[in-house]
C-alpha cells in the first residue's frame, strides 16, 4: 500500500486523479480504501504541516475521532510529549506502523506522530464486533504514557486547508462503495434479466452515480485552482460534496435492493459485504448535523450577497 501511495497525487496537484484512485479502491474493497485513504491523508498532512513524508516502508493512519468522553490527553515532559487515554475508531489498529493521533494538550488540541511498536500502545480486542468494514482493522487503541512528536501548532490540524480538502477524499471512497453495490444491478441488466421495473431503477442509479462522480471530479479541479483556500470556498465545497455523495450512496443502496430483491444479499457474498461496508462507512457523514452546518454556511453567504 505504501509503495502504491507514492504514485497518488497530493491534494492541490491533480486532485481529481487522487479522488479517482480512491473511488477505484472503494469499488474494489471499501475496507482497503479506508486504510489507503488514512495513509494518503497522513502523507498529505505531514507534507502540509512539516514539508516531510513518511518513509517508504511505513503504513500510517490518521486517528482523529473525537466522540464525547475522556479521549486522549498529551503532556509535555523533559523527554518530549507523552500520550495517555483511549482513542476510538482507529482503522489499521494492528496493521499500521505509525499514526497521526489527535489529543488535548494544555495549549490546545494538537496532532501527534506516534510509532505504534512501542510499549504502551494497545489495540483493544473486541471493540469492533460489526460485520460492516470488518476488514479495516478498526479498533479502539489505548495509550499509556506513550512517546509522541507534535506535528504542527495547536489547532493547526483543524485550521489547515487540507482538512477541508481531505473530507472529499473520504467521499470519493464512499462513491466507489456505491459503485460496488450497483454492480449487482448492472450485471442483472447486462445478462438480460431486466424488466421495466429493474430498468427504471438502473436509470435512477446511473443518474445518481454520474452526478456524484461529476461533482467529486469538479471539486478536485477546484482544489487545484485554489489549494490554500485563499477564496474561502473549501468548507462550503466539502460540505456540499459529502452531503451529495452520502445521499447518492443511500439512494443507490435503496434502488439496488428494490430492483434485485433479497437474492444478491443472501447469495452473493461480495455484494452483501459491499452493502454492509457502505452502510457503516457512509455514517462518517453526520446526517442532519452536517446539513445544518451546510445550511448555516449557505445563510451566511446569502447574507453577504444581500448587503
Amino acid at each position: 500500500m505504501a509503495e502504491d501511495a507514492a504514485q497518488v497525487p497530493l491534494p492541490g496537484r491533480a486532485t481529481a486523479d487522487r479522488f479517482t484512485a480512491l473511488a477505484e479502491l472503494g469499488r474494489r474493497d471499501l475496507s482497503l480504501a479506508r486504510l489507503a485513504e488514512g495513509h494518503l491523508d497522513a502523507v498529505a498532512i505531514m507534507q502540509e504541516l512539516e514539508h516531510a513524508r513518511p518513509a517508504p516502508a511505513e503504513r500510517w493512519g490518521v486517528w482523529a475521532a473525537r466522540p464525547p468522553g475522556p479521549g486522549v490527553t498529551a503532556r509535555r515532559t523533559e523527554q518530549g510529549w507523552r500520550l495517555t487515554g483511549l482513542k476510538p475508531y482507529c482503522s489499521g489498529a494492528r496493521s499500521c506502523t505509525h499514526a497521526l493521533v489527535t489529543a488535548d494538550a494544555e495549549d490546545g488540541y494538537r496532532l501527534f506522530a506516534v510509532a505504534l511498536d512501542q510499549p504502551g500502545v494497545a489495540p483493544v480486542a473486541g471493540t469492533w464486533p460489526a460485520v460492516g468494514m470488518r476488514g479495516s482493522d478498526t479498533l479502539d487503541v489505548a495509550f499509556a504514557d506513550v512517546a509522541a512528536r507534535a506535528v504542527g501548532d495547536p489547532e493547526g490540524y483543524l485550521r489547515r486547508a487540507g482538512f477541508l480538502h481531505g473530507g472529499i477524499g473520504v467521499a470519493a471512497c464512499w462513491l466507489g462503495g456505491a459503485q460496488a453495490v450497483s454492480a449487482a444491478l448492472y450485471s442483472r441488466v447486462a445478462t438480460g434479466g431486466a424488466n421495466d421495473h429493474a430498468a427504471a431503477h438502473l436509470g435512477a442509479v446511473d443518474l445518481l452515480l454520474h452526478t456524484a462522480q461529476t461533482m467529486v471530479q469538479g471539486a478536485g479541479d477546484a482544489i487545484d485552482a485554489d489549494p490554500l483556500d485563499e477564496r474561502g470556498e473549501a468548507a462550503l465545497r466539502g460540505l456540499r460534496v459529502r452531503a451529495l455523495v452520502e445521499k447518492v450512496c443511500t439512494e443507490v443502496m435503496e434502488h439496488v435492493g428494490r430492483a434485485t430483491g433479497a437474492g444478491p444479499l443472501c447469495h452473493d457474498e461480495r455484494h452483501a459485504q459491499a452493502v454492509a461496508d457502505l452502510t457503516v462507512y457512509v455514517r462518517q457523514h453526520h446526517a442532519e448535523s452536517n446539513l445544518a452546518e451546510l445550511g448555516r454556511l449557505v445563510a451566511r453567504e446569502a447574507a453577504k450577497v444581500a448587503r
